[in-house]
């Protein structure tokens, strides 16, 4: 990916590290995070603070060189997205038959150590994690925490989908990716251990 600069920080950075913003035809700041839309781009740091700040000093209509509409929630918007893309990550998994819901099933993927992903729904029973968590390879198992039961409910097409693994392979490295992404955004790197904590304090 090439390199661009961050209208905030002005530091240049891989692509990957930013947010890709383009203007409307009506002249509404919107963000383009697969870095396709036609049109001038704008670029700020995947991080929530740094687009609060590019708002509040109006960077992104002086980064357009035109008056530009910044829609009230356009943060939430780019948090949104970005959970979309992971879960819509998870859902192709699920139908290439390399992701499994439920906890037998995500037993038997962890057992056979062709898990590369392990998910609970932030929601989830801490019992039940952690008796996950002891299968699940360090090093090689990366666990997740960080979309509720309905979210993972509609990524499988089914209820009530507490816990998931996905296998080894190029769609897990997409979704750990994209996983990277939300957190990095929000701020939040935080790991299983410290999620099944909050739920039991």
């Amino acid at each position: 990916m090439a390199d661009r600069m961050c209208i905030v920080t002005r530091a240049v950075k891989d692509e990957a590290e930013l947010i890709r913003f383009v203007r409307s035809p009506d002249g509404v700041a919107v963000p383009d995070l697969a870095r396709k839309l036609p049109g001038r781009g704008v670029w700020v740091s995947l991080d929530r603070k740094l687009l609060d700040q590019a708002i509040a000093r109006k960077l992104l209509a002086k980064g357009f060189g035109a008056e530009t509409t910044i829609p009230p929630d356009l943060p939430d918007t780019v948090s949104r997205i970005l959970r979309q893309q992971a879960l819509s990550f998870l859902s192709l998994a699920r139908k290439a038959g390399e992701a499994v819901s439920g906890f037998m099933k995500v037993e038997d993927m962890l057992g056979r150590g062709r898990a590369r992903l392990l998910f609970h729904g932030t929601d989830a029973k801490p019992d039940g994690c952690r008796k996950l968590d002891k299968l699940a390879e360090p090093g090689a198992v990366e666990k997740i925490v960080l979309f509720k039961i309905h979210e993972l409910d509609l990524a499988f097409g089914r209820p009530n989908v507490v816990h998931a693994a996905v296998a080894k392979g190029g769609l897990a490295e997409k979704l750990s990716v994209a996983v990277r992404r939300i957190e990095t955004f929000a701020g939040r790197m935080t790991g299983p251990a410290e999620d099944l904590k909050r739920k039991d304090d």
